[in-house]
């Protein structure tokens, strides 16, 4: 594994930590790392299946990143989470301005922002229809957007208490570009790039995740 070589030495020793809890206790498989910008302002896209993304997700950059969480306020694990690695936690169901302006801070600072696209955890474990969120975001600090599709995390819990180590898959696709000058963009634009995020997730995800994209995928190819 490749730390995040100019992350604090308490960040790169929990990835470290956390990378060899995921090898000891699952089949990780991970690929497309390379495609992870080293620098530059980046918004980290992914699927919304399970609690455990988030930990994942603190797996993958070679860089140090920020991740915005709804879930985790108020946890144990939480805590933990916050005590390595720098979180903002969002409140469910509402426009959360104080998120907003914490996350746009970061992009414009040249960071990397770990923000799920669809917004809240899948129930149905496939995706769900995805919101404008990290689009206007990138939108206002011109920052990429990296689609990353995540599966078999769900099963984590499941499988140890069978004392099986379960397959969990992580790829990184190709990079949404956003034009320059998109400050003001309009609602139509800011769904076509939501679109192209959640549809290069949908491609990267085995039929069974890819929930309201299945059809178009079948379709378009």
């Amino acid at each position: 594994m490749e730390t995040a070589r100019d992350a604090p030495l308490h960040y790169r020793l929990a990835q470290t930590i956390v990378w060899l809890i995921a090898r000891l206790l699952t089949r990780l498989d991970l690929s497309g790392l390379e495609r992870i910008p080293r620098t530059g302002a980046l918004i980290l896209a992914p699927n919304h299946l399970h609690s455990m993304d988030l930990p994942l997700l603190f797996l993958m950059p070679r860089r140090p990143a920020v991740f915005a969480a709804e879930k985790w306020r108020g946890t144990p694990g939480g805590w933990l989470m916050r005590a390595f690695a720098p979180l903002i936690f969002v409140n469910r169901g509402d426009a959360d301005r104080g998120a907003l302006a914490q996350a746009t801070q970061v992009l414009r600072a040249g960071k990397a922002l770990g923000v799920a696209p669809e917004g809240t955890r899948s129930r149905a474990g496939a995706l769900q229809r995805g919101r404008n969120g990290a689009a206007f975001l990138a939108s206002r600090s011109g920052a990429p957007i990296l689609p990353i599709a995540a599966w078999g995390q769900e099963r984590f819990i499941r499988s140890l208490i069978h004392f099986r180590r379960p397959e969990v898959h992580v790829c990184v696709g190709e990079l949404v570009l956003i034009p320059q000058g998109s400050e003001e963009a309009r609602s139509d634009q800011l769904d076509a790039w939501t679109d192209q995020v959640m549809m290069q997730i949908a491609r990267m995800l085995p039929p069974e995740y890819r929930g309201v994209y299945g059809a178009r995928v079948a379709e378009e190819g």
